[in-house]
């Protein structure tokens, strides 16, 4: 999210005429892109403004640099607007998710001392007519941001806090976003969300016949808010988006547990570009815990929704999130948890300790009564576990020949690439010429953003090791395992 903030900001102020550098000594202005979700995340925040604070006070002492301005921007401007301002004059500006547009009239106001801030928070700002500018204009993957803000209201959760209520952005402009993307070379495309499955464009719309049904959610399922109804779902996004160029890749982060839809999962049964990689934040195992959450499903439904999945798609790789220490959690109800990860075995978690923050329904309701030491200890304990589990699974990937999307240099060796399966699993290879197809005795070398074929020969929890076969396709490589398009033509 923050990725895709940072490009809508530099496509917003490049506009204005801000010219853009990589070392910190040339800057007149920095702004940090902060996250609040955890208090970590704002402790690295304000370690870096101690910084910046002697690092200011040593540029106002120079005569040929103007003042250095300093901004913040993002989720944590929003929650602490005014103890921002009020820290030793360190920032000069803040501004919340929604107010990035505003960028250039609140650099103005600093020109004369001034500070300046502005958090205000919307129903309608989706930045559907900002064109992102990548950072990285040579990677061969990218972000798309198709909605902001969630209705969920998690109780530990300050996200719909800090980034306001949900709100999707027109699926036209989504469309040209990725149109513009694949005509630039990228390979992959992840779409963002908080909670992707709830999308809904009810503007006008030039694409298909709008769905007017009221959403059903799935027994041992539940929501606090009424589903929207009409407009394009999320699975008529997906539908689009996939067939811009069948040889790019889709990714989509986060979807929700409690409103997965089945024409999702055709689809990405159906769409070789499409990965087989679905993020289903599980929170808890336990549903006692999940209600104190308030994540609008049991125990029993999320383990019924990943055998559905898995019946629908074999080979799906999941990942999930975890918080281990939340309110009241005692060491039967977590030990619930131990026992969903070693259930489900997932390929990739995200796991953390809780910490309180302030605005959400946790604070205001419960107490946060888990002895830190408690929390570090099962953090630890999760870890094992998944560390133990995922190895399992990338082990039995031993042998067995994966599509890779290369996507660089490995940052430990340059007499390696690195690039990640359909599943999202990250692959380690030499460098070096393969063939141009298995049909073929000719030879090129392997690049970032090609497509390879590699058969793993070893694994850990964390990578897997292969050899390079040949150069494929998404298309090419689907036709010949047998996964193949039911509802898209090919020109091959």
């Amino acid at each position: 999210m923050n990725v895709s903030d940072t490009e809508i900001i530099w496509s917003i102020l490049k506009k204005t005429g801000y010219q853009k550098t990589d070392t910190m000594t040339e800057a007149d202005v920095i702004l940090l892109v902060t996250c609040a979700i955890r208090d970590a995340a704002e402790q690295k925040i304000w370690h870096k403004l101690v910084h910046l604070k002697h690092y200011k006070k040593w540029r106002s002492l120079r005569s040929d640099k103007p003042p250095l301005k300093v901004g913040l921007l993002g989720c944590m401007a929003e929650r602490l607007k005014h103890k921002l301002l009020e820290t030793d004059k360190i920032v000069d500006v803040v501004a919340g998710p929604d107010s990035y547009k505003d960028l250039p009239r609140l650099l103005s106001l600093t020109e004369d001392n001034q500070t300046a801030i502005n958090v205000i928070l919307s129903y309608d700002e989706t930045y559907a007519d900002v064109t992102p500018v990548r950072i990285n204009q040579d990677s061969v993957t990218a972000f798309v941001s198709i909605m902001r803000g969630c209705d969920n209201m998690c109780t530990y959760c300050i996200v719909p806090f800090t980034r306001g209520r949900e709100r999707s952005r027109p699926i036209a402009s989504i469309l040209d976003e990725v149109s513009h993307l694949s005509d630039q070379g990228v390979k992959e495309v992840t779409l963002l969300g908080q909670n992707v499955n709830s999308y809904r464009d009810l503007s006008e719309s030039k694409f298909a016949t709008a769905d007017k049904s009221d959403p059903k959610l799935a027994a041992g399922f539940k929501t606090v808010y009424k589903p929207k109804v009409g407009g394009l779902r999320f699975s008529d996004l997906l539908d689009k988006v996939s067939q811009i160029n069948p040889e790019m890749r889709i990714r989509f982060t986060s979807p929700h547990p409690k409103d997965f839809p089945d024409e999702v999962l055709q689809l990405i049964a159906e769409r070789p570009n499409i990965c087989r990689n679905i993020h289903l934040p599980a929170q808890s195992g336990n549903s006692t815990v999940l209600e104190r959450m308030r994540r609008g499903y049991t125990r029993e439904a999320y383990i019924s929704l990943v055998e559905h999945i898995r019946e629908i798609i074999p080979d799906i790789s999941l990942s999930s999130d975890f918080i281990c220490g939340f309110c009241g959690e005692t060491e039967e109800e977590f030990a619930d948890t131990i026992s969903l990860m070693q259930m489900v075995k997932y390929n990739m978690a995200y796991l953390f300790a809780y910490s309180m923050r302030e605005k959400t329904t946790a604070h205001r309701r419960h107490e946060d009564n888990v002895d830190p030491k408690v929390k570090q200890d099962r953090l630890r304990r999760m870890i094992t576990i998944y560390r133990t589990e995922v190895q399992k699974l990338n082990e039995a990937m031993i042998g067995r020949q994966y599509l890779v999307l290369v996507e660089k240099k490995s940052r430990k060796s340059e007499f390696n690439m690195q690039g990640r399966t359909s599943g999202n699993i990250k692959v380690i290879f030499p460098r070096g010429s393969i063939q141009d197809n298995r049909c073929t005795t000719k030879s090129r070398n392997i690049e970032a953003g090609d497509y390879v074929v590699v058969q793993i020969i070893n694994a850990n929890s964390q990578v897997l090791k292969g050899i390079p076969l040949y150069h494929s396709s998404i298309t090419q490589y689907a036709l010949s395992t047998g996964n193949h398009y039911e509802r898209m033509a090919y020109n091959l």
